[in-house]
Formats: C-alpha cells, sequence, structure tokens
C-alpha cells in the first residue's frame, strides 16, 4: 500500500468545557483520557497500526538505528557506589540483559558483595516492569522495595528479611513506590495514590505483620500533592504537601512513630518552604516576606512557627538559593547567579565560606546522593562541553577533588 493510500486515523470530537481561574477553555480531545472506554483504546490501536503502515519501509533503518545506539551504550556499566548506614550501595547491569541490579557491599568496596535485587529475574513474565524504590531499615535487616507491572506508577511494596532471603507475603499497594522507616525497625510511613486521578493524597502508617494500615494523614485540597521522607538526621519522619506557591509539613519523631503528626507551619497562599535537620535546629529554605530567591531560616526544634525563624543566609536579589546539604561540620548551599548554579560550603563552626571552583565558564553541576550526616565529603554530578558526565567527590577540609 503506498503512504498516500494509507487512512490517518481521525479522533472524534466532543466539546468538553474546563474551568479554571475564571477562565474557560473547550478541549475537543478531553474524552481521550477515560482509559477504560474501548473508543479510546480503539482509537489508540488505530494510531499504531497507521504508524506501523507508515514507516514499514523504514524497518531495516529502524534495526540499524538501533543496533548503532546500542553499541555505543556499555552494557555491563554500574553506578558510582554511595556509603549509606554501613553499606556501599549501586547498581550494575550484566551484558545482554536490559535490568540493573542492585547491589551493597559491608563497610568497604573490598568485601564480598551481596545481591538485593535482580531485577532481571524479577521481569520475568511482565509485559513492564520497573523498580520505583529500595529502602532499607535503620537496622539494615529488611528491604522494602517497589514494583510496578502495569506502567501507571502504581507501586505495590514488598518486604524481604535480608538475613533468610525471604520476601513477606503481606504487600502495599497503590503507592508512590517509597517508604520512610521509624527508628523501631518495624513501623513505615508510605504515600498511597487515588487509583483515578494518581494524585498522591494520602499517608499511612503500615507495622510490619500486623496486616493494618492506618491512615495518618489525608490531603483533602486536590490542588496539593504529597510525599513523606526521614531527615537526613534520622530524627524525624517528614510528611510535605505542596502545590505551586504553597506547602505545608508535618513532622514526628522516628523513635516514637505512634504520635500525631505535628504541623510545622500552617500552610499560607504564596508561602513555600522546606525543611531539614540537624543537631536541634530545624533549617528552612523559603521565600517568607517576599524573598522571591529564597533564603535560609533557622528555628528551634521545638518552636517551629515563622514567627520563631531565624535568617541564616539572608535574601540576595540576583542569587537564587536552590537548595541545602546539611553535614555535622558543614552546610553545602546550592545557588543560581546569572544563570550559573555553583556550590557555598559553610563551616558550621566558625560560618567561613567558598565556592567550589569548577575550573570552566560554562558547565553543568547538581548534587549528587550525600547519605551520611559524618562526612566530610559532598559528592555532585558535573558535565561540560569537554568533560563527560562525572560524579566528583569534594573534600570539604582539604578542599581536593576526587572523580
Amino acid at each position: 500500500m503506498k503512504k498516500n493510500e494509507i487512512v490517518e486515523p481521525k479522533a472524534k470530537k466532543i466539546e468538553k468545557v474546563l474551568k479554571m481561574h475564571e477562565h474557560e477553555r473547550i478541549d475537543e480531545f478531553y474524552w481521550l483520557n477515560e482509559r477504560d472506554n474501548p473508543e479510546v483504546i480503539e482509537y489508540l490501536e488505530e494510531e499504531n497500526n497507521y504508524r506501523d503502515s507508515y514507516m514499514k519501509d523504514y524497518k531495516s533503518l529502524e534495526n540499524e538505528l538501533f543496533e548503532e545506539i546500542k553499541s555505543r551504550i556499555k552494557e555491563d556499566d554500574s553506578s558510582v557506589p554511595y556509603l549509606e548506614n554501613g553499606y556501599y550501595y549501586y547498581t550494575r547491569y550484566e551484558k545482554g540483559k536490559q535490568y540493573p541490579i542492585y547491589c551493597r557491599k559491608k563497610d568497604n568496596l573490598e568485601n564480598a558483595e551481596e545481591i538485593l535485587i535482580d531485577a532481571n529475574k524479577m521481569s520475568e513474565g511482565h509485559e513492564y516492569f520497573r523498580i520505583g524504590g529500595i529502602d532499607i531499615s535503620p537496622d539494615n535487616k529488611i528491604m522494602a522495595y517497589s514494583v510496578d507491572t502495569v506502567s501507571r506508577r502504581l507501586y505495590t511494596v514488598h518486604f524481604k528479611n535480608l538475613e533468610t532471603g525471604i520476601t513477606s507475603s503481606q504487600s502495599i499497594s497503590n503507592t508512590n513506590g517509597g517508604v520512610s522507616w521509624a527508628n523501631d525497625n518495624k513501623t513505615v510511613f508510605y504515600n498511597q495514590k487515588n487509583v483515578n486521578t494518581l494524585r498522591t493524597e494520602k499517608v499511612i502508617r503500615y507495622v510490619l505483620g500486623s496486616g493494618n494500615n492506618e491512615e495518618v494523614f489525608f490531603e483533602s485540597d486536590d490542588e496539593f500533592n504529597l510525599y513523606s521522607y526521614k531527615t537526613k538526621s534520622g530524627k524525624y519522619i517528614i510528611i510535605s504537601s505542596s502545590k505551586t506557591i504553597s506547602d505545608e509539613i508535618r513532622f514526628i519523631n522516628a523513635d516514637r512513630p505512634n504520635q500525631e503528626f505535628k504541623i510545622f507551619q500552617k500552610r499560607i497562599d504564596g508561602l513555600e518552604y522546606s525543611v531539614d535537620h540537624l543537631d536541634d535546629k530545624w533549617y528552612i529554605r523559603t521565600n517568607i516576606n517576599n524573598s522571591q530567591n529564597f533564603k535560609l531560616m533557622v528555628c528551634n526544634e521545638n518552636k517551629t512557627s515563622s514567627e520563631n525563624w531565624k535568617d541564616f543566609i539572608k535574601h540576595r536579589e540576583n542569587v537564587l538559593l536552590e537548595n541545602i546539604e546539611v553535614f555535622n561540620e558543614f552546610f553545602v548551599v546550592t545557588e543560581r547567579e546569572n544563570g550559573q548554579r555553583r556550590f557555598n560550603v559553610i563551616s558550621k563552626k566558625d560560618g567561613e565560606s567558598h565556592y567550589i571552583d569548577f575550573e570552566e565558564e560554562a558547565f553543568s553541576a547538581y548534587s549528587s546522593v550525600n547519605a551520611e550526616m559524618n562526612s566530610v565529603k559532598f559528592r555532585y554530578g558535573y558535565s561540560s562541553m569537554t568533560t563527560p558526565n562525572s560524579t566528583i567527590e569534594y573534600d570539604l577540609v582539604s578542599r581536593k577533588k576526587r572523580f
């Protein structure tokens, strides 16, 4: 069949009026988001068939391009190991296999490898397979891992005893992929999604082996999305409820997971903030008081409302404060000026600061995995027109770099 004879599919038009911010618009193809509508499935199949027919003459070229791209990929590659709670974690690939193998080694990289998950074996029998996240209990004995086999980012969390190798028969469905462990090594907090809208709307407390899932927070405002995490210090579990221009954070002590979550600072339209914890203080990145480029503030861990916040790094008109990485002895602040990112290293002891020298004028840099509070090494990703994608370890004391 010639290309001009191939019939192009035409989606029918059904007017749908959408209202937002006192503005109306008409979407004639809104009906195509109805996943269970047979007409939607039929139309998508027609589009796929049209594409296959139109590109039929280029099939050999497609295969040639695929093989060329594949030949440039190192198939037996591995990630840079990072240290967390006494173990080095990394992923590696084996030649000819599509999925990563998740591994760890205790204390140092010369020790025996422990395979946590071989996604190649786990994916067998599934048309689609994806690992969402891996979270290890504080005592390093239980692994929570999540899997999506339907391609909707609705992850099911499973629990594996790393001493016995046995995976529990109990699992948790409809999650966003991760859990936050309390310090009792048996209580986890996870985020549950609405199966229709896929909005993360609930935080659930679950005790291993109990089978009980207790809702601890429900976000009723559908403009907000939820996520939960554990502070780098390991002391607090955080629930962050966020939309484009507003945040609200709740927290509990990770040693007392049955407590009720406390509000850090009530949501105010236009007030954005995020927090991290060190020693007996909270560090808050916020746009309070018209700080459009954000500033860093600090407060006592028991007095968290905004009237108790004090400036730590003042707002600057020409510098965007993007993020902060806390260590026991240093802060590393990610900033952006004139469109270029930089890392500001601040000593906790005396407040002395310096910027990491990138030695090139044009580059891309970002903070990498820095899980250990007591480390004096800061890892970041780096690339430029003359430097390929690299992970660099920067000694915050000696100021030396290691690729």
